[in-house]
């Protein structure tokens, strides 16, 4: 591959591609922490520059910001060039507040509006956003009655190229996708080095044709920190036992002279269910070190030892 070159995985049965690393917008749309519009361009041409051609905002990102601050950095792209995904069950109001509408005109409002603030004409794949957040049994039913039929006679009409859903649990997608005939999901968090509870479920996608871009490889920051005081996984502090299997596995990945986050990352994307690792990025450096870490070659010794020692599940596939 060239410096400016990423392989493509297909999503599902449709005929879209995406780039095999993705640019998660959140960080830029100030979820965690500030970031000028200079520097969300930046980051979003550095990320295009890189070979990145898959892009995954969401309303919610900063009420908006994320996906009006994407649409600007890839104005002048041919859009043809990129796919870009968004979310819908969250709406924004005028004053910047949020709320949750699965409904046939919540789909609908949230995608026009959407289309506004990036300043296009479409997008190429929607997904219902964190229907188990909150009132989880109210919004489950709504989506699953409501949201995936508008996205289907989206589909059908030609209007996306794909749709699924994304959050934060593979229990849920799994039901989904046992109703719905849906193409794709994002999942964060539950398929990572340090965890891989969703394992069944990535391989029943793969049997099933479905897509998975994952998210929260690092576990909110403990892949990539190591088992500091203060190290993060599902956004808190991380408790004893996580902070221990970390610094197991830390200790075999710097054995080999792989960083803990490198071999996380590649870990992630090794299952033939995952279409797309989608990684956040706030600075045009974050976007070159994501890049870079792609393209580090990790040895076949350390995986054998990690599985041998009962670090990762002894069917999880390895990298190649």
């Amino acid at each position: 591959m060239t410096a400016s070159t990423l392989p493509k995985a297909q999503v599902g049965n449709t005929k879209l591609q995406v780039t095999r690393l993705g640019m998660g917008t959140a960080p830029i749309g100030n979820l965690y922490n500030p970031v000028s519009d200079t520097e969300a361009h930046e980051t979003v041409q550095r990320s295009y520059e890189n070979g990145v051609r898959f892009f995954d905002t969401a309303p919610l990102y900063g009420a908006g910001g994320s996906e009006k601050r994407l649409g600007e950095a890839l104005r002048g792209t041919p859009r043809d060039e990129v796919v870009i995904q968004t979310k819908v069950g969250r709406i924004v109001r005028p004053d910047g507040s949020i709320y949750f509408d699965y409904s046939r005109d919540g789909v609908m409002k949230s995608l026009e509006d959407s289309l506004e603030r990036l300043g296009m004409d479409r997008v190429d794949i929607l997904l219902v956003h964190d229907p188990d957040f909150e009132n989880e049994e109210a919004h489950y039913r709504q989506a699953l009655d409501e949201a995936f039929p508008t996205l289907i006679d989206l589909r059908e009409q030609g209007v996306i190229s794909a749709f699924g859903a994304g959050m934060n649990q593979w229990e849920m997608e799994w039901a989904f996708a046992k109703n719905i005939d849906v193409n794709c999901f994002l999942l964060a968090g539950r398929y990572t080095l340090l965890e891989q509870t969703s394992l069944a479920f990535l391989d029943w996608c793969t049997e099933n044709d479905v897509s998975i871009f994952l998210g929260g490889v690092y576990n909110s920051g403990i892949l990539v920190t190591g088992p500091v005081a203060g190290a993060k996984y599902n956004y808190e502090d991380a408790p004893a036992e996580i902070l221990a299997r970390a610094g197991r596995l830390q200790e075999v990945t710097e054995r080999h002279g792989v960083p803990l986050h490198v071999a996380a990352l590649h870990f992630a994307g090794a299952h033939p269910a995952i279409a797309s690792l989608v990684i956040g990025s706030a600075s045009a450096g974050e976007a070159d070190d994501n890049r870079a870490i792609w393209d580090v070659e990790t040895p076949a010794e350390m995986w054998r030892e990690l599985r041998e020692g009962a670090l990762i599940e002894a069917e999880a596939p390895l990298p190649v």
